[in-house]
């Protein structure tokens, strides 16, 4: 018995010391899932050593523990979890997947900014001609607005503001409805109501309010939420032709140089392009949504 539990110790032991020497190597290679016992690659890499649950389940045992302590050391779940749990970050990762031949990080870096930033512009976090008021979006309030203010569309604080809409993503929250209207005159209470209710009611998929959309938003635009940030048809659309025009320059044969200019200029042209056509998108949407008057003729036959 007891020469037995020796030997599943040892075991253990093995399995962590080959675990251990893969998360150097998987380390090594990428960072993008920090050190999280969930990383696809880590699983991979074990297999592949010879650790099954099923052929070696003590080595496999030890493995897992040694990435468990790994992981909680490092906040390797967590901090890949904050990563993603936004649009943006999911969307940044599939642009540094189309950019992954620039060799230049600065160069990678630049082509990554020149797809994003035109498409998170298009998310509605922010307004890039509301200067004034540090690019708050039309329609919603300041965060660090006074309190008690009667113009919420004021802040008593605006390096925050912008700390809150380009680093953070948030949006604020909708102004009341007469203000709001004076952003967006097309605006209607029927309209307005419905936002509300979809924004701080509604639960969506499952229930679980990770994931929920609406037909429009307080511009009458289609919008989802996911885990509370917004996502719009103008801000997939930046994030998949910049990518794929990216992606599509930087194929072509030429020097690292001249593959990092066009993978830049090709995310930027292809970014703007799908953020336009987004937007042309939601405007047949806004028409086809917005209730038809009829016509004059309508109205002298039945008098």
């Amino acid at each position: 018995m007891n020469f037995q539990i020796k030997n599943i110790l040892e075991d253990i032991k093995t399995g962590a010391r080959k675990a251990d020497v893969l998360q150097q190597n998987i380390r090594k290679l990428d960072e993008s899932y920090g050190q999280s016992v969930f990383d696809p690659r880590f699983k991979k890499a074990v297999a592949e050593a010879g650790v099954t649950l099923k052929e070696t389940p003590a080595q496999f045992l030890g493995a897992y523990a040694s990435r468990i302590v790994v992981d909680a050391a490092n906040e390797g779940t967590r901090l890949f979890y904050w990563r993603h749990n936004n649009p943006f970050g999911l969307g940044q990762d599939v642009v540094q997947k189309g950019t992954q031949n620039i060799s230049s990080p600065t160069a990678k870096a630049l082509a990554t900014l020149a797809v994003t930033i035109p498409a998170t512009a298009a998310a509605g976090t922010y307004d890039i001609t509301n200067i004034s008021e540090q690019f708050r979006p039309k329609g919603y309030a300041q965060t660090y607005s006074e309190q008690g203010s009667e113009d919420r569309r004021e802040t008593g604080q605006p390096i925050p503001e912008l700390i809150d809409r380009f680093f953070l993503g948030r949006q604020g929250r909708p102004l009341k409805y007469e203000t709001a209207k004076q952003d967006i005159p097309s605006l209607t209470p029927k309209r307005y109501a419905n936002y509300q209710n979809f924004l701080y009611n509604e639960k969506g998929l499952l229930g679980l309010g990770i994931l929920k959309a609406t037909p429009e938003n307080l511009q009458g635009y289609p919008e989802a939420r996911l885990v509370g940030f917004p996502i719009t048809i103008p801000m997939v659309g930046g994030y998949t032709a910049g990518t794929i025009a990216a992606a599509k320059a930087i194929s072509v044969p030429g020097t690292s140089r001249q593959r990092a200019v066009r993978g830049i200029v090709g995310g930027l042209a292809g970014s703007v392009a799908g953020v336009l056509t987004g937007n042309l998108i939601n405007e047949v949407i806004a028409t086809a949504n917005r209730p038809q008057l009829e016509e004059l003729g309508n109205y002298q036959q039945g008098m």
